[in-house]
């Protein structure tokens, strides 16, 4: 298929469409609008439903439920629509509904900016709402890698019954770029033996339920939970390794971030630098192992994380290198977006900062 331009977010639905998904919940929030409204045009005509809800609350919970009956469902919304959403999400995890659900992250706290951050990484790969669960998160850093990720989400959410979260930012929306649209190879999917799909007498009933009143059928959900996710973490885990053969210096970062590090790791090495880039792709599970295996290589003086936060990858990151090498922090907030130049600027500053072993973080300028 040849490749045509597209808006980021008109090219994610039509990419979720091509997954399969043919059900469509949300509400309205910029900087994701596109979404709801490519999918009210769209769905209709391959014989989906599109509703916008009179919430975000209520969007979530009909997610839930056509999540019940085993169907392609997703939802997608922008930081503080996120947030409202989030005891449903945690209702979906509990259920074990696959489902996928999109944010674009804008600046907050509060109702914020209708630029695009990464301050919502911790609500993200923490949980974000009540109880002992994860999403299966992806961090798209290009209008193609996001229609290729949001497939994978559908597939990853059906493979494992668990929700996954397609993470990106008001640049990875509202930009245009050429994108090759087609449906990812097949993947051998479990059946939904599960799914509320009515009764006939010829099997148990189904029950979607994630309320457990005895603790130790709880706890056996729960476990069953983390068995999931173990699972997830060996066999789903997902970065990009750039340049960090001979690197000094390897900076972390993702989504549109980590393009704008390529330029910089570039600007870094005209000027004698050796930078590299670790990109996490799957921010959970996180790439824990091949980050610590950077900081052993005697080559790295330390791992310096760029981020349009105050400071929320790095933690992930200071975890995986655990005291081997020096970890670092630079962070634009609110809707700023670092320059090259000033990531190279970071990167000076961090090394001198490793060689004498003074701890480095930076926001702003």
């Amino acid at each position: 298929m040849a490749k045509v331009l597209m808006k980021g977010n008109e090219a994610i639905a039509e990419a979720a469409i091509f997954a399969g998904c043919r059900y469509f919940f949300g509400y309205p929030i910029t900087p994701q609008n596109e979404i709801p409204e490519y999918m009210a045009k769209r769905l209709p005509k391959v014989g989906g439903v599109f509703l916008q809800a009179e919430s975000e609350v209520a969007a979530i919970n009909m997610v839930y439920g056509a999540a019940s009956t085993g169907a392609r469902v997703m939802t997608s919304s922008s930081s503080p629509g996120i947030s409202l959403k989030q005891e449903g999400i945690s209702y979906l995890a509990g259920a074990e509904l696959p489902a996928v659900i999109v944010n674009m992250v804008r600046g907050g706290p509060g109702l914020g900016t209708i630029q695009a951050a990464q301050s919502d990484y911790f609500q993200a790969t923490k949980g974000g709402g009540h109880g002992d669960y994860h999403l299966i998160t992806l961090a798209p850093a290009s209008i193609q890698e996001a229609c290729d990720l949001v497939q994978l989400c559908f597939d990853l959410s059906d493979q494992y019954r668990v929700p996954a979260m397609l993470l990106g930012d008001g640049m990875i929306g509202q930009m245009m770029e050429p994108v090759d649209l087609q449906p990812l190879p097949k993947r051998e999917l479990p059946p939904k033996t599960w799914a509320t799909t009515g009764w006939d007498k010829s099997r148990p009933r189904n029950v979607i339920n994630s309320l457990y009143i005895e603790a130790d059928v709880l706890e056996a959900l729960n476990l069953r939970l983390q068995n999931a996710y173990a699972e997830i973490a060996e066999n789903e885990t997902r970065f990009e390794s750039y340049q960090t053969d001979d690197a000094e210096v390897v900076i972390c970062a993702y989504g549109t971030v980590s393009r704008i590090a390529k330029t910089a790791i570039a600007l870094a090495r005209s000027r004698g630098i050796k930078a590299g880039l670790l990109r996490p792709i799957t921010l959970w599970p996180f790439p824990t192992a091949p980050i610590a295996a950077l900081a052993q290589k005697e080559s790295v003086k330390g791992i310096l994380t760029i981020e349009m936060s105050a400071g929320q990858l790095v933690e992930d990151v200071e975890r995986s290198v655990a005291g081997i090498k020096p970890v670092g922090f630079y962070g634009r907030m609110g809707g700023t977006v670092p320059s090259p130049e000033e990531i190279v600027t970071a990167m000076t500053g961090f090394l001198d900062s490793a060689a004498t072993s003074t701890p480095y973080r930076k926001l702003t300028k």
